[in-house]
């Protein structure tokens, strides 16, 4: 069984883990890659677009704050769990030979920004708004205005972006015979 980022839409890890093991055959495998959201949100909160400290710093800590004001009861489950609970409800919910490979990156460069006009109209999740639709929630006429000129100045320019996160890949075995 495999999966990428399905627990953090879950308010029941424990629970998923149980069932991946209920329904995994004896000896099957599991291999599940999760975003470690709390990373991200540790140190680098307001950081959307990898733009560090730019002269628009002020205006994407306000963009930032519409995610921080998105319905908390929707967003908690992908913040609410780091590398080492995914570990102990893999070992929890009875799976062996459970291995966890963790990556976290810091300010490490990433590619630019090729297009701020496509790039507002993705959400970086499908639970909140578009960036497109939280700038618009957050920001005036002349604050976006601001951004725009901003943001596709460096999109032009080929500015390489900063990029802060965190994942884990886990990789276990349910027992050939239960314990």
């Amino acid at each position: 069984m495999t999966t990428r980022s399905v627990l953090i839409y879950s308010d029941r890890k424990a629970a998923t883990f149980a069932e991946f093991f209920r329904v995994l055959r004896p000896g099957g495998r599991i291999s599940l890659f999760e975003p470690i959201n709390r990373f991200v949100m540790r140190l680098r909160p307001d950081d959307l677009f990898g733009v560090g400290t730019a002269p628009v710093h002020d205006l994407i800590t306000k963009v930032s704050d519409v995610y921080r004001g998105t319905n908390e009861e929707l967003t908690r489950p992908m913040m609410d769990f780091d590398e080492r609970d995914i570990v102990d409800w893999a070992v929890t919910a009875g799976f062996e030979a459970v291995e966890l490979d963790y990556r976290a990156q810091v300010d490490v460069p990433a590619d630019p920004i090729e297009d701020w006009e496509t790039l507002k109209c993705v959400a970086p999740n499908p639970l909140v708004p578009t960036y497109g639709e939280a700038i618009a929630a957050a920001l005036t006429h002349e604050e976006r205005e601001r951004l725009d000129t901003y943001m596709i100045a460096l999109a032009a320019a080929g500015t390489p972006t900063r990029r802060t996160m965190a994942t884990a890949f886990l990789r276990a075995r349910r027992p050939h015979r239960n314990r």
